[in-house]
């Protein structure tokens, strides 16, 4: 789908973060890539250039561009999110990963908060080093209707997609998380002009698809924390007996796959801006207000679906989640009364036997936690 866009006369314009409005890759000619690194094996390469001590999904995509790998864009969009990534980003440029006449690289700073000065801040960076050589580089219409119709378009696929995701909350979900990550990755790294047709199509089969007579699993969990982009990881978690009915994670659909609600007031730029900015829950951003939001989203997502217990999860050596990680798990597990699970884990995790076994002592303790709560309910009536 890619090649075809390219063929179509588009631009195809690569990044990693949601920091890096989306919505705003997909103005006229271009259209948006998010950057993976399926079936990473060696990143010895990359560790070289890097260090052994950095997120694997950061070596993992140098290594995959030193490869090759990424020829085909026409632009990196990286941001200043994070170290690891930063450091990816840098070595992609200074090793030349592709030799494209008219490349754009471009690396946002990102604010830490959500305040006026700082959307003041993220508005001028986007402006200047995202829509202004897009401009000039590749003709791109960067006025407010373009980027109105890039946010409908947007927004078409967000409704189809929650609307896929809404059978998750079933007693007996239609749809598996395994299954529902492949899209939801479809949805970042394929032009999104040329999906539309086959996420309909999906819908449509579900709406009509029976659930299996029999359960298959044990329990419904919210999988919380950083980068997943291997569907592996969620088969491995499904096996183990947990079914994943909500997805809050960096290549999810929380944050990412909500609708824009434009006003014709205010420019559509400075909206989309700010959305991105306030509907954040990257764990860098460390105003109380926004710790709270993270806690407060988690908590919503496991009423909302019904989930028996959340999975904190963080990629081995990620800095904002390694923080995140140990102090949410202790506050939804003793403040907010959820059942939690803390886990860290590399970039390629199908075969890790101890990930496996934890998830699995996971599943029992919340079908022991379920037995206790009936055997109290039923004294209680008695």
């Amino acid at each position: 789908m890619v090649k075809k866009a390219q063929e179509e006369g588009k631009y195809a314009l690569g990044y990693t973060c949601y920091h890096m409005p989306e919505v705003l890759l997909n103005l006229d000619n271009c259209f948006s890539v998010r950057l993976r690194a399926p079936r990473t094996g060696s990143m010895d390469i990359a560790t070289y250039y890097m260090s052994n001590a950095l997120c694997e999904y950061a070596r993992a995509l140098l290594e995959r561009a030193l490869e090759g790998g990424y020829r085909f864009l026409d632009a990196l969009m990286a941001v200043d999110a994070c170290e690891c990534m930063n450091r990816s980003m840098e070595n992609m440029e200074l090793l030349d990963f592709n030799d494209k006449e008219h490349l754009i690289i471009s690396n946002l700073d990102i604010p830490f908060s959500d305040d006026e000065d700082c959307l003041k801040h993220y508005c001028e960076q986007i402006s200047r080093k995202t829509l202004k050589p897009l401009k000039e580089t590749f003709g791109t219409d960067i006025s407010d209707d373009s980027i109105r119709r890039a946010v409908q378009q947007h927004n078409e696929m967000c409704r189809i997609l929650n609307e896929i995701g809404d059978f998750r909350k079933l007693d007996n979900p239609t749809i598996t998380g395994y299954e529902f990550l492949i899209l939801t990755l479809i949805t970042y790294c394929c032009p999104k002009h040329l999906i539309m047709n086959e996420l309909s199509e999906t819908l449509e089969e579900l709406r009509t698809r029976e659930p299996d007579k029999k359960k298959q699993f044990r329990a419904k969990v919210v999988i919380v924390g950083s980068e997943i982009d291997d569907p592996e990881l969620i088969s491995l978690i499904e096996e183990s007996g947990a079914l994943v009915v909500a997805d809050r994670f960096c290549y999810g659909s929380v944050p990412g796959r909500e609708e824009f609600i434009l006003n014709d007031e205010e420019p559509a730029f400075e909206q989309v801006c700010r959305k991105y900015l306030h509907d954040s829950l990257c764990p860098r951003m460390v105003s109380p207000h926004k710790v709270e939001q993270r806690y407060t989203v988690a908590e919503q997502l496991a009423r909302d679906y019904h989930a028996d217990g959340i999975i904190y999860e963080q990629m081995k050596f990620c800095t904002y989640w390694s923080y995140e990680r140990a102090l949410a798990s202790h506050v939804m597990e003793l403040e907010r009364g959820i059942p939690t699970l803390s886990i860290d884990r590399p970039y390629m995790s199908r075969s890790s036997g101890q990930l496996r076994t934890r998830v699995q002592a996971f599943v029992e303790s919340l079908e022991i936690k379920k037995i206790k709560a009936k055997k109290q309910g039923e004294v209680k009536l008695a």
